[in-house]
């Protein structure tokens, strides 16, 4: 994917720097080389190292199969031992998010956009990308239904349009919306009027209703657009929705990446300890 493309090439960017800073040819790099540059990452986290090391190996035999080097260094990238159990989620409290919510003016037309934008992420989990790829021609008004591609999973996905997200959406497009010949939905309210920009998280509205809302985060939580979907999923397991169905709901191809939110299902793994004591007096005769 772009994405996927773009993180690649940021991490091949720190290989090929160093190179520069040490006047390292292509075809001059040996084994030696790969343990000095390792040694510059120590500052970055385990997983961080990691990653770097894949996207490394990935430009040597690039180098090799172009015939930029004699040999495939690849194998020769230090392994980096790291552990990949997956991080839990973070998610907000209900009221925060309703706080959230209750603090845009929708009186205005920026209001009205991040109204629509927040709602598409609370209420269905949809991703930052998927919502600023959004075009006018994906809203289903006669289904109720938003059908869009997933740029992440290149997956098509149908979106129901929620009575409070369509009046929104409608709000938006009626009296928030600048006039412009672009055919994403969601744009910039400044002039020229364009879509948003590909490498925008749109993390300024979330920082700029948070402080209005007075909401206050402990240091170690994330709060970026992408929690709000976090926080979804942590509703409907409250709701005893089945995986399944929040895998649907969240767009992952796979339930094993939906899995990492049974973690945060407290309820659900209180249900699920044994008693030690019950273990120990039970009968085996």
């Amino acid at each position: 994917s772009p994405v996927g493309m773009r993180t690649r090439m940021n991490r091949v960017t720190l290989f090929v720097d160093f190179l520069h800073r040490s006047d390292i040819t292509p075809n001059a790099i040996t084994p030696a080389h790969l343990s000095q540059f390792t040694t510059t990452l120590m500052h970055h986290h385990a997983k961080t190292i990691s990653a770097i090391h894949v996207a490394t190996r990935s430009f040597l035999q690039f180098l090799y199969l172009k015939g930029f080097h004699e040999k495939d260094l690849s194998s020769d990238v230090p392994c980096f031992k790291s552990s990949y159990g997956t991080r839990i989620p973070s998610v907000w409290k209900p009221e925060d998010v309703k706080k959230l919510l209750a603090s845009i003016d929708r009186a205005n037309s920026t209001g009205k956009r991040d109204y629509a934008i927040l709602l598409l992420v609370t209420r269905l989990g949809m991703r930052v990308g998927d919502i600023k790829s959004l075009k006018l021609s994906d809203l289903q008004w006669e289904h109720r239904r938003i059908n869009v591609v997933q740029q992440k999973t290149l997956r098509t996905v149908d979106y129901p349009i929620l009575k409070d997200i369509g009046w929104a959406i409608i709000d938006y497009l009626k009296d928030g919306r600048p006039k412009t010949d672009t055919p994403f939905l969601f744009i910039r309210h400044n002039a020229p009027f364009e879509p948003f920009g590909m490498h925008a998280n749109l993390h300024n509205i979330i920082t700029k209703y948070a402080r209005r809302a007075g909401i206050v985060f402990p240091k170690e939580q994330h709060h970026g657009l992408h929690s709000l979907r976090h926080t979804l999923a942590k509703t409907l397991l409250d709701m005893h929705t089945p995986l399944e169905v929040i895998s649907q709901v969240l767009g992952h191809m796979d339930i094993q990446s939906t899995k990492v939110y049974l973690s945060i299902d407290l309820e659900g793994l209180r249900r699920c300890a044994l008693d030690p004591q019950a273990v120990f007096d039970y009968d085996l005769t």
